[in-house]
């Protein structure tokens, strides 16, 4: 792909002289702010942010050469799903004649600190954050530069004005958990997600709303969380359910790696999937069919997410404002071998 820089224009309403003025500061000085480089005292930066926000800088009348580049922004890379994202933003960019930089920063929620300053220095023309969202000084930071940005499967609610590309949580779990109903399943647990995530709730009460909506009651010893989507977490979980008195015929588990774990605890048991325990999963990443037997899921579109949110961070930087600045794809189950009607 094209390493080629190239020129777009940018407005402005406030002069750089006038906030050099206002911040007791050189012009030289403005300059190195805007553009995320070392020199200049923390106190003095915030200054300058602060009066280029205050006098509602933009840079959309004069020259600035940015990189044909979409920055991705993880909190981690080290799974499956990650790995499902990236691939669908590198094709997508390539096809647009972009390409693509990864950076991994922050927790689940926000990229660290200092993150904005390298993404100034390396002028993106958009920016696509995972399970993350931004600070309002953040925001304003890329805004001001003219540097796009949309969240990708938020993990909170992102506000109002922050473009976002999601799933539809609410209606997987509940399909999950209506199929294991169906399926004649009536002691049904669910390997959770961390508490703080919008994702975790979302798929959580759709669970409960499908046993609820079946009669069934819902168990407080079925409901097992976990701090992350990883397989460690699965099989902690996994453990803890099928030692129980009364053990579930079936289980949900919140992410494909997670079900994988809820696996190993069943073989460590010597309980058989589907025999004994029918196991559902969530995303469909492309470990969830290779898996044996292969595994029931919901499928997330992850590449469609992704491909969506690199063309709308490039619809937002051609000026093209979207009818709907949050968007939901559908998600559906995938029936695979690891699920089965009870005898």
């Amino acid at each position: 792909m094209s390493g080629d820089t190239v020129e777009r224009p940018a407005m402005t309403r406030a002069t750089l002289s006038r906030v050099a003025d206002d911040a007791d500061v050189s012009i030289s000085t403005v300059s190195k702010v805007l553009n995320g480089r070392a020199g200049v005292s923390e106190a003095t930066r915030r200054r300058v942010e602060e009066l280029l926000r205050d006098h509602g800088y933009n840079r959309r009348n004069t020259p600035l050469t940015v990189a044909p580049l979409v920055e991705v922004v993880f909190s981690e890379i080290d799974s499956a799903w990650a790995i499902e994202i990236i691939a669908g933003v590198e094709r997508t960019a390539r096809d647009l004649d972009l390409s693509m930089l990864i950076t991994v920063s922050g927790d689940r929620h926000k990229p660290s600190p200092d993150w904005i300053e390298g993404a100034m220095r390396r002028r993106p023309m958009g920016v696509i954050l995972v399970f993350s969202d931004l600070s309002p000084d953040h925001r304003h930071q890329l805004r001001a530069r003219n540097i796009p940005f949309v969240v990708v499967d938020p993990s909170g609610a992102p506000a109002a004005d922050v473009p976002s590309i999601g799933t539809a949580n609410w209606s997987g779990g509940y399909g999950a958990t209506r199929h294991l109903v169906d399926l004649g399943h009536r002691d049904i647990a669910i390997v959770g997600g961390p508490e703080d995530m919008m994702c975790s709730t979302a798929r959580l009460s759709g669970y409960r709303a499908a046993l609820e909506g079946a009669g069934l009651d819902v168990r407080a010893d079925f409901i097992v969380g976990t701090d992350r989507f990883h397989f460690d977490e699965g099989l902690r979980a996994g453990e803890q359910l099928l030692d129980l008195p009364r053990r579930p015929t079936a289980i949900f588990a919140s992410s494909d790696t997670q079900a994988l774990g809820v696996y190993e605890a069943a073989r460590r048991r010597g309980i058989r999937i589907p025999d004994d325990l029918s196991v559902v999963g969530y995303d469909d990443v492309n470990v969830a069919r290779w898996a044996g037997p292969p595994l029931t899921t919901v499928r997330q579109p992850l590449a469609e997410m992704a491909a969506e949110a690199v063309r709308l961070v490039v619809r937002l930087r051609d000026g093209d404002q979207p009818d709907h600045l949050h968007v939901d794809l559908e998600s559906r189950l995938v029936v695979r071998d690891s699920t089965r009607r009870l005898t």
